[in-house]
């Protein structure tokens, strides 16, 4: 009966233990997903090499794991990848998602681009199906660098394509021969360069020599141009001051003879209405004085003295 009992209370402790066991680690599991936050990815592009469990990194750093992988039913172009990221990860407005493939096949979900200062990416109040369609906030997508290769290797192809028709409608015989006639002419110019060149050198240095005289003569030049500045400021300067005194002294000068004329004006007026009036009676009289002495004068170199007294007596007359 004792050794019976004692192997009940065995398996009851044991069952104790392995009970407290699965809630811690119930426990510890609710605890690590209380850490974390979820977010939809959805992928225009072929996701091989990323499964369940793959590791997302935030610029480089492993930051969660992919929780499911499934195509989006609403449009099958569309792949949804659900990822489960660490609290603490950065994952703000302007954080995109991309694949990166590795040479092992596996492949990550690589999230970068965060701004400084910018809100979370969340849900808003009301959720609606452009935003967060299955609940969780959507985080958007960039073309890696295989993704956006794949994708552009057609638009490659079809552009490599065309460019090969081109060169090959541009290598034809004519084409062809006209690019060896070029070639032929740039031979021949070469040539006749080559058998110049002593002239061409001649020229260039006779252009150089030329050049430096322009730079002497420039300088003289300018020699020049400083001295006659110098000549006209010592010479044409106390000249241009003398030419101002004089004309300002004439400008004096003038004045006075205008203030002169100006007081002698009243003696003009009277001078020719009263004295020229006067002068010219003189004149007429003296012209008068001057016809009388001249019969006067007459009369004496005629009848001499005693004209001027008697009447002249009749010559005698006597009869034959």
């Amino acid at each position: 009966m004792e050794t019976r009992s004692n192997h009940v209370i065995v398996g009851a402790v044991v069952l104790i233990l392995l009970a407290a066991l699965a809630v811690f680690t119930v426990w510890i599991a609710r605890l690590g997903s209380a850490s974390e936050r979820e977010y939809d990815i959805f992928f225009k592009q072929s996701v091989d090499g990323l499964a369940k469990g793959s590791t997302v990194t935030y610029s480089g750093v492993p930051t969660g794991q992919v929780k499911a992988i499934a195509l989006w039913k609403p449009d099958p172009q569309f792949v949804r990848v659900r990822v489960t990221v660490k609290d603490e990860t950065p994952i703000l407005q302007g954080t995109t998602a991309t694949i990166q493939g590795s040479f092992t096949g596996t492949s990550t979900v690589a999230l970068d681009g965060a701004r400084k200062g910018a809100v979370p990416i969340a849900c808003p109040d009301h959720p609606d199906a452009t935003q967060c369609p299955y609940g969780v906030p959507v985080i958007p997508t960039k073309q890696g660098g295989i993704g956006a290769i794949l994708n552009s290797a057609p638009q490659l192809l079809e552009r490599l394509s065309t460019l090969t028709e081109r060169l090959t409608g541009l290598l034809t015989d004519r084409n062809q021969a006209s690019i060896a006639g070029i070639l032929d002419n740039t031979n021949r110019l070469s040539g006749a360069l080559a058998d110049r060149g002593p002239e061409i050198a001649a020229t260039l240095a006779q252009t150089r020599i030329a050049i430096q005289q322009a730079g002497d003569a420039s300088q003289q030049i300018g020699k020049l141009a400083e001295t006659t500045n110098g000549l006209i400021a010592q010479d044409v300067k106390p000249t241009m001051q003398n030419l101002n005194k004089a004309i300002a002294s004439a400008q004096q000068s003038a004045e006075t003879l205008n203030a002169a004329i100006q007081d002698a004006r009243p003696g003009l007026q009277t001078f020719s209405k009263q004295t020229i009036p006067e002068a010219n009676r003189l004149v007429r009289d003296l012209r008068v004085t001057a016809t009388a002495l001249s019969s006067i004068a007459d009369k004496v170199d005629q009848g001499g003295a005693s004209s001027l007294i008697g009447q002249q007596k009749l010559p005698d007359y006597k009869g034959k």
